[in-house]
């Protein structure tokens, strides 16, 4: 095959199930040792994995009496881990409400000089009240103004690692020249939301840019990554929804002028591994048993923007408005009532079936079963690879580093060695051309 599979790591804490903390097997204290990340990193790199991921708020939130979902600052944690490995892409999110362009334009920048290469910027949004309240203002903008912002702030974003361009840092003791500046350009950027003159005091980086990634899949998020993202983080419940969306996203970044094969879809999965289905089932069971209600009950009345304490249990959801009408995450919003509606879930059957990814799907089989779900998604026009949302850590990830990978790579859809050194490189995308480099007139 031609076309193989793209899988990052997506690493959160010491698992993904809301209750990992408090399973035997994980160690909770560890949650706070950069080491454990660092040894989760490189599990992830000796299965060759394209990336690993770490998402990001910036609030405690309502919940930390029972769980913090995100300890360190992403991109501070990721150069740490960039000098423990050499191949593995290094994905952080970072907020276009409550970053400038220029800090966060330099941060990357950083990043991917220490990596050699392996930096990605994880674009959000930031969506809830909480977050705002920790940036000087009382409530987060409404949805249409944070992607507008959003916009204008991956363009000038864009021209910072631009004003740079290749060959401009010349470090030449001789003449005294440390760079060229005929080759350093001022971005003089005015927008509706930013003014930045520029230039970046940052050389252009090993990539020219990280990989970008968006991961919202309402209408403005799907518009958003055609026009921008190299990789689409995403969440489905079943192959029909997965490859309605991936058919659709491809269709606007056409329509967008982009190349669709320059961007991957990745589902979310979270994979339970054992040595039979019926282990497998089991030890997932074993996870939604040790789930705090009240604390599961105060997260999806934070996803459905709607106070749940007050309806029974073993009841259904309470009416719901529209998903368009909503400000906050229109899409995992719109997810969980359709989950709701087809499968009759009452509040506690959905509270157990958000628990091992808060909306993303949850396979529970044997290596084999595991490699059998991503094949069928990834032949059937649903998944350009996944996002792999390992329940609990270590030991889920080398479960699926040690079972799964392999059986991916003997049936021919995952590599079996590293072929690039860089994480544009992995995904298989060239290097950016520089707008400010002047083009070879012609013979």
């Amino acid at each position: 095959m031609s076309r193989q599979l793209h899988l990052n790591a997506f690493l959160m804490g010491v698992g993904h199930h809301e209750a990992a903390w408090r399973h035997p097997r994980t160690d909770a204290g560890r949650v706070a040792d950069v080491r454990h990340y660092v040894d989760v990193a490189r599990i992830a790199e000796r299965g060759l994995l394209d990336s690993v991921f770490f998402a990001d708020g910036l609030s405690a939130g309502p919940h930390a009496r029972h769980r913090l979902q995100a300890v360190f600052e992403p991109i501070t944690l990721l150069t740490a881990i960039a000098g423990a490995t050499t191949h593995i892409g290094l994905i952080a999110t970072a907020s276009t409400s409550y970053y400038e362009p220029f800090h966060l334009a330099r941060l990357f920048a950083s990043l991917d000089h220490i990596s050699g290469g392996r930096a990605g910027w994880n674009i959000v949004t930031s969506a809830s009240d909480a977050e705002a309240r920790n940036f000087n203002r009382d409530a987060a903008a409404p949805h249409a103004a944070r992607y507008g912002r959003a916009a204008e702030f991956v363009e000038v974003a864009l021209k910072l690692w631009d004003s740079w361009e290749a060959g401009a840092l010349v470090l030449d003791p001789a003449s005294g020249i440390f760079a060229d500046t005929d080759k350093i350009h001022e971005v003089a950027h005015s927008g509706t939301h930013f003014t930045v003159q520029g230039p970046l005091n940052s050389p252009r980086s090993p990539q020219g840019r990280p990989l970008l990634v968006q991961a919202g899949s309402s209408p403005d998020g799907r518009a958003f990554a055609a026009r921008y993202a190299e990789a689409v983080f995403t969440a489905q419940q079943t192959l029909a929804e997965a490859q309605e969306f991936f058919t659709a996203l491809k269709s606007d970044i056409a329509a967008a002028g982009r190349d669709p094969g320059q961007v991957a879809v990745l589902p979310g999965v979270v994979p339970v591994i054992g040595g039979t289905e019926a282990e497998a089932v089991r030890l997932a069971r074993e996870f939604d048993d040790l789930i705090v209600t009240d604390h599961a009950l105060a997260q999806l009345s934070q996803f459905l923007d709607r106070d749940l304490s007050a309806y029974p249990l073993d009841g259904p959801l309470p009416a719901l408005p529209d998903p368009g009408t909503v400000e906050a995450h229109q899409s995992r919003f719109k997810l969980i009532v359709d989950l709701a509606r087809r499968d009759d879930l009452s509040i506690r059957e959905i509270l157990r079936r958000l628990g091992g990814g808060r909306g993303h799907r949850v396979v529970a089989g044997t290596p084999e079963q595991i490699a059998d779900e991503l094949e069928t998604w990834f032949r059937q026009g649903a998944a350009d690879g996944f996002n792999v949302m390992p329940p609990y850590l270590p030991g889920g990830l080398e479960d699926f580093v040690d079972h799964v990978v392999p059986e991916l790579q003997r049936r021919g859809l995952f590599r079996t060695a590293y072929t690039a050194d860089t994480l544009r490189g992995h995904y298989g995308l060239p290097q950016p051309v520089n707008a400010y480099a002047r083009v070879p007139a012609a013979v």
